[in-house]
């Protein structure tokens, strides 16, 4: 079976946030609202913390969204916590880091480099309900853009609320959707 669609596992993890004391988070902490997991490979290095600027950039408007995003690394909270106090991209973000030294939210989640102890980078969505969404996973040297993945969160909020509509390619809030039906086969 496909991750799309299935229920994420369960999971405690230990996080870092800028300005708050360690805490935990739990699979039952993220349901009721939108959730981001944002796999990264470790913790300094090179691709990661410009993706995470990316991100955080983008973090005051996934909140508005009812959006919480977590960075997830198999690092643990006290790696993240150097890292912010360390790092001026790192240093300016806001959201909760996950350590993930046991490998469970990897393992969890599919993307565990078996034999490197590392996670891919992947990207999953998932819907107050606690069910996955989004994934975008991409190889080693390619970063993401968080400017398309807050698009792909308004297009799955938009299906959730409208049941019956769909959201065609490159799909814009305020847009034209579609609701698919016999009399739009072979038309579009």
């Amino acid at each position: 079976m496909g991750i799309i669609g299935s229920q994420i596992k369960p999971f405690t993890a230990t996080a870092f946030q800028a300005g708050k004391d360690f805490f935990e988070v739990t699979d039952e902490d993220v349901k009721g609202k939108w959730a981001v997991f944002f796999f990264y490979p470790a913790d300094f290095t090179f691709v990661c913390p410009t993706e995470l600027e990316d991100l955080g950039e983008h973090y005051e408007m996934l909140q508005k969204l009812d959006v919480e995003v977590y960075g997830v690394s198999t690092d643990t909270h006290f790696s993240h916590k150097a890292w912010h106090d360390t790092s001026e991209k790192i240093g300016k973000l806001n959201f909760p880091f996950l350590g993930d030294q046991n490998h469970v939210l990897a393992r969890n989640f599919d993307v565990l480099r078996e034999g490197a102890g590392l996670a891919d980078r992947a990207t999953f969505v998932v819907d107050p309900d606690g069910v996955i969404q989004l994934v975008e996973q991409t190889c080693e040297g390619v970063g993401r853009n968080a400017n398309e993945l807050v698009r792909k969160i308004r297009a799955a909020q938009y299906v959730r609320n409208n049941p019956g509509q769909v959201c065609p390619a490159a799909w814009e809030e305020g847009e034209d959707t579609l609701a698919p039906s016999l009399d739009l086969v072979g038309k579009i």
